[in-house]
Formats: structure tokens, C-alpha cells, sequence
């Protein structure tokens, strides 16, 4: 198998794909007051992660090393991953949850492999940091990312803004909105 295109194919059915995993949801979702308290909680914690990754993310400018990166290399993903289960907690249908965790496998860790192919490419000290922080499961300590110079840069809202966070907080309350019309 071509590697290198189904991750580019990957990349390219993430929205698409993700609007058809969407509609199934809608569909299926059987959420009770209980549920969506806990998975809205979860799924905040996910969204939170994004907005933190992202506020410390200048892409293919300089390489992600603080913030949550400098305990795991993709915390934008582990983000999608935490809003991905609340979601399912909330919903209360078990094989949604499987559904999820097999759309996270066959879409991102492609287009992970790909993209961490393109930053050892665009930055040479890639390798030193991926030796030293997780690619996905946090470490229980901080990575090295604080060794490379210029690394502890702060949180920047004008990042956040750029990188167009904010749609993923948009997603998440139309999410509970649609739990909450279900639920009534």
C-alpha cells in the first residue's frame, strides 16, 4: 500500500467524512441528561487541549515545542480524540463510540505519519524532539521540548485566531445543542 497517498487521501476525506460520521451520529445518538453532563465534560476537556495546541502552533514556521507540545507531539489530535469520546459517552450507543475510534484510526494516524514525515523535513531538530516526546499519550513528565532555544514561547490569542480554533468550539456547542434537541 502507497503510504503516502492514503494519507493524502486521508487529509482530504477528513471534513467530508466527518460530516457523513456526523449524520449517523445525529441519527443514532439516544443521549439522557446524565450522559451528555459527562461527555460534555469530556469533549470540553478535548476542546480546551485544541485551544491550548493551537494558541502555541505557527505552522511550517517554527516547530510546536511548548505548550501541550512539549508533552505530546500531536495535541490537536488528542484533542479531536477527547472531544471524539465525549461525544460518545454522551450519545449513549456503544458502536458509535467503536465508529469513532475506527474513523480517529483510519483518518488521522495516516495524515499524523504524513505530516510528522513533512516537520523532519522542514526542521532538522524534529528528530531530537520526537525522540523525547510522545507522538500521542502524554508523558506523565514534561519532553525535552524545553532544551531547543526560543521553545518556551507563551500562549498567543493571535494564534488561536489564525489557526481558526474557534471552529472547533463552534462544532462542540452545535454538538450539545443537537444532544440537547434530542433529549427533549
Amino acid at each position: 500500500m502507497n503510504w503516502k497517498r492514503y494519507a493524502e487521501t486521508a487529509a482530504r476525506m477528513r471534513v467530508p467524512s466527518g460530516f457523513g460520521l456526523l449524520a449517523v451520529y445525529v441519527v443514532c445518538a439516544r443521549p439522557a441528561a446524565v450522559s451528555v453532563a459527562v461527555g460534555a465534560a469530556v469533549a470540553l476537556l478535548g476542546i480546551l487541549l485544541r485551544a491550548c495546541a493551537t494558541g502555541h502552533l505557527e505552522k511550517n514556521q517554527r516547530l510546536a515545542t511548548s505548550g501541550p507540545y512539549a508533552y505530546t507531539r500531536n495535541p490537536l489530535y488528542l484533542g479531536s480524540a477527547l472531544v471524539a469520546l465525549g461525544f460518545a459517552i454522551a450519545a449513549r450507543v456503544w458502536w458509535l463510540g467503536l465508529l469513532f475510534a475506527a474513523y480517529l484510526a483510519a483518518v488521522y494516524l495516516p495524515v499524523v505519519w504524513e505530516e510528522e514525515a513533512r516537520l523532519a523535513e522542514l526542521f532538522p531538530e524534529f528528530s531530537r524532539y520526537a525522540a523525547a516526546v510522545p507522538r500521542f499519550w502524554p508523558a506523565g513528565r514534561r519532553g525535552a521540548a524545553a532544551v531547543y532555544s526560543g521553545a518556551s514561547t507563551g500562549f498567543r490569542w493571535a494564534l488561536y485566531w489564525k489557526n481558526q480554533e474557534y471552529n472547533a468550539s463552534l462544532g462542540y456547542l452545535f454538538g450539545l445543542i443537537v444532544l440537547l434537541w434530542k433529549m427533549r
